[in-house]
């Protein structure tokens, strides 16, 4: 064996062999060890099933009163909160100035009235003295000719006066339908304008809410869609309801939409203009979908992507389907699965199989995964 050994080829083999294996342990010794890197455990979003809204409890129906002519409020007979019944006077105006049109039209009238009495008695004694020829044709001709002005004026006469009554008339305001007063818009001594509100009337069978939804929530609600209204006045009462009407454009004050709900059945302690809570519930959930830090998305040629920590901490990168962006996170709809470990920062400043340590991921931490590319 000394023979064999002391042979200078087998010494040159035998130590080539040695520096060989001398190498290779020196490299794993060499080899560091996995680096930190944050990372967050994949988890379905909480559905969110219901939402609330700001609402208001109001009347199915609702209209403002308002008179049809200009003039100073005289006297208001109702007020806020009233119940009034269909043709009850509720306010009027100072009729002075339209009694006295009124007087004028009926004195004009009734000289028409006179005028035409006596051109209708002259044409019938011209008629008749032009049968028997007692008279000129031209003076016949004259007596119609005064017949059809004073018709003519007789009409204008009557047509002026149903206007001086009907702006009588509109001196006085009444209510349209039984309901309730459930707004003031004019006081006695005030100044209005034709058209201008003085009141609004609430009426119609049961009660209804009313909130102004924004737009990324009007979105999903549609007509007999269920809800749920608590009036803030009554604590712990849920009254079921459901969506009846949904505005197809926004308010332009709040620029909300307007979406009315029908109660299905009223506590009797609602009162008109009662604020409420109106809670939706949104339609069921599909896909789960998972949220993540916007520092996780690894954006390649072919789509987004995200690398998730396998067994002893290897990264592997997973394609990735996002829903929504969002100002510091992103919602992935495919390719990932609860439980798994996501690399929440440094997506591209590590390698496909690197291997990292998983440490929970804070926000604004610094201290990404290293390693490069």
């Amino acid at each position: 064996m000394k023979d064999i050994l002391a042979r200078p080829p087998y010494r040159l083999v035998l130590i080539a062999v040695c520096a060989a294996l001398s190498a290779c342990g020196a490299r794993e010794q060499a080899e560091p060890p996995p680096r930190p890197a944050p990372t967050v455990e994949v988890r379905p979003d909480a559905d969110p099933a219901v939402w609330t809204a700001p609402g208001v409890i109001a009347a199915p129906e609702s209209m403002p009163l308002s008179f049809r002519q200009a003039g100073l409020i005289l006297q208001r007979h109702a007020g806020l909160g009233d119940a009034v019944r269909a043709g009850q006077l509720l306010a009027e105006l100072d009729p002075e100035l339209w009694r006295q049109n009124l007087a004028a039209a009926q004195a004009a009238h009734q000289a028409a009235r006179e005028a035409l009495d006596v051109a209708e008695r002259q044409g019938r004694r011209d008629q008749a003295q032009g049968r028997e020829g007692l008279i000129a044709q031209a003076q016949a001709e004259q007596t119609r000719a005064q017949l059809a002005q004073a018709r003519a004026q007789y009409e204008q006469a009557r047509q002026a006066l149903a206007r001086a009554r009907d702006q009588m008339a509109y001196t006085r305001l009444a209510a349209g339908h039984d309901g309730v007063i459930v707004a003031e818009q004019a006081g006695t001594g005030q100044n209005v304008a034709a058209g201008q509100p003085v009141y609004t009337l609430a009426w119609g069978d049961g009660l209804e809410a009313v909130a102004d939804l924004p737009a990324r929530r009007v979105a999903g609600i549609g007509p007999g869609q269920a809800a749920e209204v608590e009036p803030m006045a009554l604590p712990g009462v849920r009254l079921p309801a459901r969506v009846r009407e949904v505005a197809r454009a926004a308010d332009p004050a709040s620029l909300g939409f307007r979406v009315k709900l029908r109660l299905d059945a009223a506590d009797p302690a609602l009162r008109l203009g009662m604020t409420a809570t109106v809670r939706f519930r949104a339609p069921a959930a599909g896909a789960p979908r998972y949220t993540l830090p916007a520092t996780a998305l690894f954006h390649r040629g072919d789509g987004p992507a995200v690398w998730v920590v396998g067994a002893g901490g290897a990264l592997a990168l997973r394609p990735v389907e996002v829903a929504a962006y969002g100002a510091d996170t992103v919602t992935v709809a495919a390719g990932i699965e609860p439980g798994q470990i996501v690399l929440a920062q440094g997506a591209h400043t590590v390698s496909e199989g690197q291997r990292v340590q998983a440490v929970p991921y804070r926000p604004h931490a610094a201290a990404p995964a290293g390693g490069g590319r």
